[in-house]
């Protein structure tokens, strides 16, 4: 399926115009997609991950295009890591409007007997602690700069229901469900939206490892997708995007399905 992309012919058109963005897991998959159409929709975008090439690379696509983008490289795992990428990208820009808090770990598809501590720290420490972390960050220097903002977290389908094969997967995504509605209503009167994403089947490389696993897990996901299909990235930036637009403005505490009907 080809996803076409409506450009504009100023940037500063778009739903973003003027804003301050931070991607983090912007190097490749969704993260990459929203760090380009944030771009195109007229924001400034900070792009976060681990993989310098990978960053400089989406970086200059999005330059080329005419857009605003820089990189900064953090290991998501790190909390100090995390609120320096933060704190420079206040240096550089003077302050935070938006944030798609993007990054997230898979390990292989496991039963709940079966998958080991180390997997578990690591799911825990990426998908869940490392939103914890970039979210107080983020929150603070909102407060701190533009006096309000919009973020948005990355979740998952799998976060609704029980997740065979993926218990603490989808465990974690779970948990940052619960962040996200509990910093909308701690923040909200602050002018702060937190809202959060949760992606069905997408086609980016972490499906990949698990097609590897299971080559008809495709398949599989789209016989029970009404749609019928597993999602493009850009369909899923989408959503994000919207949420962190003024577009958006009455929308907070959402954990919103971007799933195809799979869970209707």
């Amino acid at each position: 399926m080809t996803i076409t992309t409506v450009r504009k012919n100023n940037l500063s058109e778009g739903m973003l115009s003027n804003k301050i963005a931070l991607v983090t897991g912007a190097s490749r998959g969704i993260g990459a997609a929203a760090a380009k159409l944030f771009a195109e929709e007229g924001a400034a975008v900070t792009l976060v991950a681990r993989t310098e090439s990978a960053l400089r690379s989406v970086v200059e696509e999005i330059i080329a295009k005419g857009g605003k983008a820089d990189y900064i490289v953090a290991d998501l795992a790190d909390p100090a890591s995390i609120i320096q990428a933060i704190q420079t990208t206040i240096d550089r820009h003077g302050r935070l409007d938006i944030a798609f808090n993007n990054a997230g770990v898979a390990t292989p598809v496991s039963s709940i007997t079966e998958i080991t501590e180390q997997d578990f720290d690591l799911l825990q420490a990426v998908n869940y602690k490392g939103i914890w972390v970039a979210m107080k960050a983020e929150i603070k220097a909102m407060l701190n700069t533009a006096g309000a903002g919009a973020i948005v977290n990355n979740s998952s389908v799998g976060s609704f229901r029980g997740n065979p094969g993926l218990s603490v997967y989808g465990a974690g995504k779970r948990a940052v469900n619960s962040l996200t509605e509990t910093a909308a209503v701690e923040f909200g009167p602050s002018g702060i939206r937190v809202n959060a994403i949760g992606p069905g089947t997408t086609m980016t490389e972490m499906i990949g490892q698990l097609v590897a696993q299971d080559p008809e897990i495709i398949e599989k996901s789209n016989a029970a997708t009404p749609l019928r299909r597993a999602a493009d990235p850009h369909e899923i930036a989408q959503a994000a995007a919207w949420l962190l637009s003024d577009r958006a403005s009455f929308v907070t505490g959402v954990v919103l399905p971007v799933d195809g009907g799979a869970r209707a």
